[in-house]
């Protein structure tokens, strides 16, 4: 086999999983806390069929280009070498300790550097955007709403109404984000893809997804529930309703890649604020303490993956 292109799919399939492990428990986080009661698979039929459909309508409306015209300033790499495999090497390593760096900081980077400023500006904007929402919405609801919601448990007549609203919620917001991080996955292989070659990416990402449900999460999952009432369904359902629309704002906005982590790191720092704020009139040096940790995170994905463009450049000069 062609080095090259063994090259391109084992880091296909690393960038593959280290986004699935990484990345989508931002979108399917609240998902799976607020039903853990159901089996893993039927979450996984309902989720592996949305990110079948965005895929096939991408390559299907655009000519081959399943990242929705998001890898046009990052041609792929020619001679494709072997230390392109390192940014998602790296980032296994920090999923497994929890920390929600950003894989398009991370894996994009490397094949565009020059594309650095213009990601990191509009991932800023993508947090302000998404802090200054959470804040307006829950500083809007918490009394009237997040507070019954903490206060009451779900009933019968109640999960009528919110089930089919949270999996449409869900489905929106799922499809909207892997519009946005197909390009984290999809720079390792041509920018036109052949029909097969679609088949077998989808089939492995399936696969992927298949584990992350049957795990649970994994380690960044732990971050969605440390996060106030975040397994309850209604209060779920309101997350990834607000998270789709600022993810489909951005989109519209323009196709420079984004870190999505950082609108998810944004959307659950204000919603945090302002329900501890709502219900204890302050906020407490340990709710501080706790954005600050997560926004510490962010930026230390950043140092990384900067720290890395070096390294690989470097390593491909020398």
């Amino acid at each position: 086999m062609d080095p090259s292109l063994f090259f391109m799919w084992f880091g296909f399939i690393l960038a593959g999983y280290s986004v699935v492990g990484n990345d989508s428990i931002q979108t399917l986080g609240t998902f799976l806390s607020s039903n853990e009661e159901r089996p893993w698979y039927v979450l996984w039929i309902f989720a592996g069929g949305i990110l079948t459909a965005t895929l096939v309508y991408g390559w299907y409306t655009t000519g081959g280009d399943v990242s929705y015209g998001r890898l046009e300033k990052y041609p792929l790499p020619d001679p494709f070498a072997w230390y392109y495999l390192l940014p998602p090497l790296v980032l296994m390593a920090l999923t497994r300790t929890g920390i929600p760096v950003s894989t398009s900081f991370l894996i994009l980077t490397f094949f565009n550097e020059k594309n650095l400023v213009d990601m990191t500006v509009k991932s800023m904007l993508g947090y302000v955007v998404a802090f200054g929402a959470a804040i307006i919405v829950y500083f809007a609801v918490t009394k009237s709403v997040e507070k019954r919601f903490i206060e009451t448990q779900l009933t019968n007549k109640d999960r009528r109404f919110w089930v089919p609203l949270q999996w449409l919620s869900t489905g929106f917001l799922w499809s909207q984000w892997l519009i946005q991080d197909f390009a984290n996955i999809y720079v390792y292989l041509p920018r036109e893809i052949k029909g097969i070659n679609l088949a077998i990416s989808l089939a492995i990402l399936l696969v992927l997804l298949g584990y992350i449900f049957y795990s649970k999460g994994g380690a960044i999952q732990k971050i969605v529930k440390a996060k106030t009432n975040t397994v309850d369904i209604r209060s779920a359902t309101i997350i990834d309703f607000i998270y789709g629309l600022v993810l489909y704002f951005f989109k519209e906005l323009s196709n420079i890649p984004m870190s999505t982590t950082w609108v998810f790191i944004g959307l659950l720092a204000g919603r945090e604020i302002a329900i501890r704020y709502q219900l204890e009139q302050k906020v407490s040096k340990s709710i501080l303490r706790m954005v600050f940790s997560d926004l510490g995170k962010v930026f230390f994905g950043l140092v990384v993956s900067i720290l890395l463009v070096f390294l690989i450049k470097f390593l491909a000069t020398g």
